[in-house]
């Protein structure tokens, strides 16, 4: 990678970081309707994954989807407008936090329903093979998604039909409110290892060693060798949702300040920049302030946007 490869993934996660900065305030301040699930802390995820793919590789999104949507492409003021339930936004305000999609860039949307993106994924990788290209499409999900059934039946498909598709799970160390460990029994990587997919544990708050396990699984993808699973060992540094803020009952302050401190992906990357001579402080600072700006302008786009006309209401509604 060079230079210019490694500042957009800077101001990609700035981006995310500073667009949920302003989502929760958002909700706090009694603008926004209803919950958003935050994604700071947990950036390079979707950073480092998103980076490894082209513009028409597809992507599904989990309910804790902004992040995995900035980092395939989408802009801040049409995602702003979209939270706000306003017409400007990527589904003319009616997806809202948890459902938003983004065709032109292969985002097929978030969904509310743990792992229930898995199978769309699986979808898209099947078409793509039968039309005989080389696209790939990743699911998003969090660790929670290894309870539920249809990720074991969506793998053994996908290993069975030898499809382009990429598993990302996102082990944030938290079940809503449970600490993982008391509801995931035995070796993580051994699930998809036991269909024959390729599975791969990586760091998940640094985004270069995310962007090269990405790289790699997307790689053996468009060679036509199959699946992947990538687990991505991450941390929420807020709560479940924007209304989770007295969390002492299932995780520490201490916890939390402690991956603040250490293990900030944003930190990481900048340290790791500034230390290689691959860019100054001073640059970096200057990336941050463009990014606050741009963000700054999309949400100010989106609080002046017209909501969607009554006669739009069964538009897009299927019985």
């Amino acid at each position: 990678m060079n230079r210019d490869q490694y500042l957009t993934m800077y101001a990609q996660m700035y981006r995310i970081r500073v667009f949920e900065e302003h989502v929760n305030e958002l909700y706090t301040s009694g603008k926004m309707p209803g919950l958003a699930h935050l994604y700071i802390g947990e950036e390079a995820v979707a950073v480092g994954v998103c980076q490894a793919l082209r513009p028409d590789d597809y992507i599904t999104s989990t309910h804790r989807g902004h992040g995995h949507c900035l980092a395939k492409g989408a802009s801040a003021d049409r995602m702003f407008a979209e939270l706000l339930g306003k017409a400007p936004g990527y589904c003319s305000g009616k997806g809202g936090s948890m459902h938003i999609a983004d065709q032109e860039r292969g985002n097929l949307g978030a969904n509310a329903i743990v792992a229930g993106s898995t199978g769309i994924a699986a979808g898209a990788a099947f078409a793509a093979k039968r039309a005989r290209s080389d696209r790939v499409a990743v699911c998003f999900f969090g660790e929670g998604g290894l309870g539920q059934g249809i990720l074991y039946e969506v793998m053994n498909m996908a290993a069975l039909w030898t499809l382009p598709v990429i598993f990302v799970c996102e082990n944030n160390l938290y079940n809503e409110y449970t600490p993982y460990a008391e509801t995931t029994a035995g070796d993580l990587l051994a699930r998809p290892r036991a269909f024959g997919i390729v599975a791969e544990e990586t760091d998940g708050q640094d985004v270069r060693a995310v962007h090269a396990a990405a790289g790699r699984a997307v790689a053996r993808a468009r060679r036509g060798e199959g699946p992947a699973f990538l687990l991505c060992q991450t941390y929420r540094f807020l709560g479940h949702h924007v209304g989770d803020v007295n969390r002492g009952y299932y995780r520490t302050k201490d916890e939390e300040q402690r991956w603040r401190a250490e293990r900030d992906p944003l930190q990481i990357l900048m340290t790791w920049l500034i230390a290689e001579r691959i860019a100054t402080s001073e640059e970096c600072a200057r990336v941050g302030e463009q990014v606050r700006a741009e963000v700054a302008a999309g949400l100010q786009f989106a609080l002046a946007a017209a909501y969607p006309d009554p006669s739009e209401v069964d538009t897009h509604v299927y019985a």
